[in-house]
């Protein structure tokens, strides 16, 4: 379905301050069935602005209660301390760290646009998953998942090599493609390889589903798969959503109820920030922020805090319904 910018649009937002009432006009019912996830006295909070050029990739460790969000021309992965708001560097260098999530043994899984997927093991050493494929060196790996067979999915555009902004600059030398990594064995395969920029991505609640984003359609769409019975495959790939023009998602991640919350942005004003997606393929609510998201994920103590990074900014929202394991 298209999301229509007809609609009304949020006031453009120059420079962001809190709501002074509940509630708050940043969140938006697209549609009547959004109504039940909204938080009456919940409103968008600022949780650390400055100092950074493009934040990208947060994940959220429970067991820690911190955030950790990529800022990637910086070089550097940044920490935000839930009971203290405490922000420090959480790794420098990074390898130009984008995406990343956890897998479901807690550990950190970053795709790094210094061309490698790796994971941070317990003792902080970093294992490298993944930095080619067929002999050929990855392009640069944009963001991931694994799901709950431990199986590491990631996309691979060329975003990070295409200038010496957010990764060093070089030569593609394999296909845009989606990838699945078995860690036990090593083996990677193609999973898709029909889109045209595959950028985030995140499956269905009961796995069934993979959606992907492909930032280099026109104009940009969701993707969505049908995941095999032993999930080492997809097929019947088709379009799921189709953005207005001018818009875009980045990052993605699922709800309990199958809901997509995508950090989302235009070139026009007053769409930046998120939006929801119903599993039908129907937009139904919006976030409002003062610049385009980047990307997201659940968090806090029972999964239902959102947590959207912007270009330089970090900002989360309580809503009534929480992430899938693993968002």
């Amino acid at each position: 379905m298209t999301f229509l910018a007809s609609a009304a649009a949020s006031p453009a937002v120059a420079a962001w301050e809190p709501s002074i009432r509940y509630p708050d006009p940043a969140i938006r019912a697209l549609d009547q069935s959004f109504s039940k996830y909204m938080v009456f006295f919940a409103a968008v909070e600022q949780l650390y602005a400055g100092g950074m050029r493009y934040t990208e990739g947060p994940v959220y460790f429970g067991d820690g209660r911190y955030l950790v969000w990529s800022d990637i021309p910086n070089n550097r992965m940044l920490k935000w301390e839930e009971e203290t708001g405490v922000v420090s560097v959480f790794r420098q260098p990074a390898n130009y760290a984008n995406g990343s999530t956890r897998d479901r043994q807690g550990r950190l899984v970053t795709a790094e646009h210094g061309r490698r997927v790796t994971r941070t093991e317990y003792d902080g050493t970093i294992t490298v998953l993944m930095d080619a494929f067929e002999g050929k060196p990855l392009n640069s790996p944009n963001d991931v998942v694994v799901a709950s067979d431990d199986s590491v999915w990631f996309t691979d555009p060329p975003f990070g090599i295409a200038g010496n902004y957010s990764g060093d600059k070089g030569k593609s030398e394999l296909p845009n493609s989606v990838y699945r990594l078995d860690p036990a064995t090593g083996q990677a395969t193609i999973a898709a390889s029909d889109v045209a920029a595959p950028n985030g991505l995140c499956f269905s609640p009961d796995e069934k589903r993979l959606y992907i984003v492909d930032s280099g359609a026109r104009p940009v769409t969701v993707r969505v798969y049908d995941v095999s019975d032993d999930r080492t495959s997809l097929s019947n790939g088709r379009v799921f959503f189709t953005c207005g023009e001018g818009e875009a998602p980045d990052g993605i991640r699922c709800d309990v109820d199958g809901n997509l919350w995508c950090a989302y942005g235009a070139v026009k004003e007053g769409w930046d920030g998120v939006l929801v997606i119903s599993p039908e393929g129907k937009a139904i609510g919006h976030i409002g922020l003062p610049e385009r998201a980047a990307n997201l994920c659940f968090g806090g103590p029972k999964r239902n805090r959102l947590f959207m990074v912007t270009g330089r900014g970090v900002y989360s929202l309580y809503v009534n319904t929480q992430g899938v394991p693993g968002s």
